[in-house]
């Protein structure tokens, strides 16, 4: 080990969640992957979601139409249909206005947990399923046939993210959590290389968001009103290290704790709870998906997910992360969710800045 930093235990501020970062295991005798393959020219040719073959999709539930024109026609930057395999039983709408507050609980709160019964007396029913209800819509980013978000002009990737928030609006009253992703490339989960955002309208609240809003609220709580990714973020261009890029509207960081390498984190400077209710970032994810193909030699491999408020939470600041598909969870991050990452932010935010 001489030489080389001592491996460290980084806790991410948001989730409160343990990174290990061990440089000394790049040197490991093997190379970054995630760099998507070419795409396939039979792809396109039976692709669903380019232009002017909108009958072999599900009927879209919504478009981005500048010149108008009826559904399922021509003439769209941005098409939403539902999902074809759904995750999800579609739901009827909810009334949030009588909504119980008991569907946004999670942990031994929340009211499908079987041991929440046990703690009033009653036979905890260790087998208790319930039906997965909600929406799962498919968003396609546009009528062009790309591969990845960083084909897209600065136009068409506007628009993108635009259609998304309007997406999102149209769940965000009825449903405890909207969760939108966007997955790049075979081994990040897309079965289609076109390019496309999936939208899932949720009944409860991931533990991992409640993890988030608790810790919102605690720290919004302790410093009397402070802002816990806001600091964060004023902290981060202060210091520079992990620092990739900023603009008027958001800043782009590799975080402290990052689970992988090249993370990203885009950061509105605006403190704003919703995603889906504000309008900046566009031209930051922009920024990193350039970034990412020019240090890579072509579109990486990568997830992009956004956090949003959940219905009622108060204390939220809402994020995009992106996460290249560069290495393989292992037994280690499997049994005991902690990650091992090999390649310190502060690097991966020097390489990137390079690329700008």
């Amino acid at each position: 080990m001489e030489g080389k930093p001592l491996p460290e235990v980084r806790i991410d501020q948001l989730t409160g969640l343990r990174t290990i970062l061990s440089p000394a295991r790049a040197d490991r005798p093997f190379d970054f992957g995630g760099v998507a393959t070419e795409p396939d020219p039979k792809a396109a040719e039976n692709c669903p979601f380019c232009e002017g073959r909108e009958d072999r999709t599900p009927p879209e539930s919504w478009a981005d139409r500048p010149g108008g024109g009826d559904p399922e026609t021509p003439g769209w930057r941005v098409r939403a249909v539902p999902n074809l395999y759904p995750a999800l039983a579609q739901s009827e709408a909810e009334d949030p206005s009588t909504a119980s507050a008991a569907a946004s609980r999670e942990g031994l709160t929340a009211t499908a947990d079987p041991l929440r019964a046990s703690s009033r007396g009653r036979e905890p029913d260790l087998f208790h399923a319930s039906t997965a209800t909600g929406f799962h819509e498919v968003i396609i980013n546009t009528p062009r046939h790309v591969t990845s978000l960083g084909e897209l002009d600065d136009a068409e990737l506007a628009a993108a993210v635009a259609g998304w928030r309007t997406r999102m609006s149209e769940y965000a009253e009825r449903s405890p959590y909207v969760q939108l992703i966007v997955n790049e490339g075979h081994e990040a989960g897309a079965s289609l290389e076109h390019s496309h955002a999936q939208l899932y309208a949720l009944g409860f609240v991931p533990a991992a968001i409640a993890r988030e809003r608790e810790r919102f609220a605690s720290y919004n709580q302790h410093t009397m009103g402070g802002d816990l990714l806001a600091e964060i973020a004023s902290e981060e261009v202060r210091r520079q290290e992990r620092l990739v890029a900023i603009d008027d509207e958001a800043a782009l960081v590799c975080p402290w704790a990052s689970r992988s390498p090249f993370e990203l984190r885009v950061i509105p400077r605006r403190e704003s709870a919703r995603f889906e209710e504000d309008k900046g970032g566009a031209a930051m994810i922009h920024t990193a998906m350039r970034s990412l193909a020019k240090l890579f030699g072509g579109s990486a491999e990568l997830n992009l997910w956004i956090r949003t408020a959940p219905r009622g939470a108060e204390q939220f600041h809402w994020h995009v992360d992106i996460a290249p598909r560069l290495t393989i969870k292992a037994g280690f991050e499997l049994g005991t969710g902690v990650d091992i990452n090999v390649y310190p932010p502060e690097q991966a935010a020097s390489d990137l800045r390079e690329c700008l």
